[in-house]
């Protein structure tokens, strides 16, 4: 339920041994281009950096006496390969260049699958903007009826939180994750004055980024990652949010496609959908806050802190992961109820229209004396029944500055939408400027 058979695998731990094996093949290679180890022992190493030929059970195991899986990983690794070849193993990298590289490279792969969840979500989302530009609603504020809108510029509003927060993710992806290699103590000592070769050669056979220097216990890059996962899970948990409370049976204006049945009540449709999004979005804050919480670490290397990433990182891309898969069923399965939509707009027998009618008068009888006025036909109207425009037809104050045609123009819900088609225009505009980088 919070995660994806994708995400399992690019998040699960075999995925996670063969990015740190990934990092030492590319490590031999980049240092076999700089001259450090000779090219077809290089290329003999890399031949065994598979996953699939190592115990990863054990290497668990041993990982408890150091802290650190690396160790034994390597150790593994450099059984396997022949006696000429073993000095060549791991030069020059620590436990943390491996881990910290494999991070960014779980993290790249695990997201190429969310990043096109959210675009399908969001191209579902500009779907229902563009075909409800118009579909008339009631907009809520504080869970109470407000003001009239429409269900495409609700759309749209998802809509451009999707974008704008996979627009920021994919920069992170792109352009701040990137290789680790600084060595023991970020000064890449062991080798020389190769050092920085050899970390452009690594950057581009992982095609990550090429950091200015070590990041050890700089840990920004994974901060922005963090947060940029918290941001996305947000907009996915609000559109979520939404779906909730229109589907309630008193509101009714959304259901969603799947059963979601209930094992006692045969009668209910639950938003299932909806559920499991919401519960991931709930889930994500903590992680981040923890991934945040290690950011000052000691030193040139962490104590802990540094360990206590792992974990919460990989979690976080799984509930990412399933929040943004179940978004996009969700928006292409979500039914939308236009009647009920326009049913709950006349909920209020009209009361919705009070600051348009307090508008029309305004200019006759001044902003406070308008304002009274129609608080006080509210009233008649909440105690005694009737519509907020027939207590205007029927008052002589309203009657004496305001003719029958302009208090029908001013209790019309269809007409005091102001600019939300073409908020709907600029966010349609903004979606298929972005899907045709």
């Amino acid at each position: 339920m919070f995660s994806t058979p994708e995400a399992e695998r690019r998040t699960g731990a075999t995925a996670w041994a063969q990015a740190m094996l990934d990092f030492e093949a590319a490590l031999v290679r980049a240092q076999a281009r700089a001259g450090v180890v000779p090219p077809d022992a290089a290329e003999r190493i890399a031949a065994h950096c598979r996953a699939e030929e190592f115990d990863l059970e054990s290497i668990a195991r041993r990982a408890v006496g150091s802290a650190t899986p690396v160790i034994a990983l390597v150790a593994d690794l450099t059984a396997l390969v022949g006696p000429a070849d073993r000095p060549h193993v791991h030069v020059g990298a620590t436990s943390q260049d491996v881990l910290d590289t494999a991070a960014m490279l779980v993290a790249r792969r695990a997201l190429r699958g969310v990043l096109a969840d959210l675009r399908g979500a969001a191209d579902r989302c500009a779907e229902l903007a563009r075909e409800h530009r118009g579909t008339l609603m009631i907009g809520r504020s504080l869970l109470q009826q407000a003001l009239p809108t429409t269900f495409g510029r609700r759309c749209a509003s998802w809509l451009t939180a999707l974008d704008e927060s996979a627009d920021a993710l994919d920069r992170v992806v792109a352009e701040r994750l990137a290789v680790q290699l600084g060595g023991p103590a970020g000064t890449l000592g062991s080798l020389g004055d190769r050092g920085t070769a050899v970390l452009g050669h690594l950057a581009a056979e992982l095609g990550l980024a090429e950091p200015v220097l070590p990041w050890h216990t700089d840990r920004t890059r994974v901060a922005e990652l963090a947060g940029a996962l918290g941001a996305v899970a947000g907009a996915l948990g609000k559109i979520a949010l939404d779906v909730e409370l229109h589907a309630q049976t008193e509101v009714g204006e959304l259901a969603e496609g799947g059963s979601g049945g209930s094992s006692a009540m045969p009668h209910k449709q639950n938003p299932a959908g909806s559920v499991l999004i919401t519960a991931a979005a709930h889930r994500v804050p903590g992680l981040v806050a923890t991934l945040l919480a290690a950011m000052p670490q000691p030193h040139e290397r962490a104590a802990g802190t540094w360990q206590a990433e792992w974990e919460p990182l990989t979690e976080l891309l799984r509930l990412v992961a399933a929040a943004s898969s179940g978004a996009e069923r969700l928006l292409a399965g979500l039914r939308v109820r236009t009647d009920r939509m326009a049913a709950n707009v006349e909920l209020t027998a009209g009361l919705v229209m009070a600051e348009s009618a307090s508008a029309a008068l305004r200019g006759a009888l001044g902003g406070t004396e308008a304002r009274q006025l129609v608080a006080e036909l509210c009233g008649r109207v909440a105690e005694r029944g009737g519509t907020l425009r027939s207590a205007l037809l029927a008052d002589e104050r309203v009657r004496a500055v305001l003719s029958e045609p302009e208090v029908v123009a001013a209790t019309e819900p269809a007409d005091h939408l102001g600019s939300a088609g073409a908020f709907v225009d600029r966010a349609l505009a903004r979606h298929d400027l972005g899907g045709n980088r």
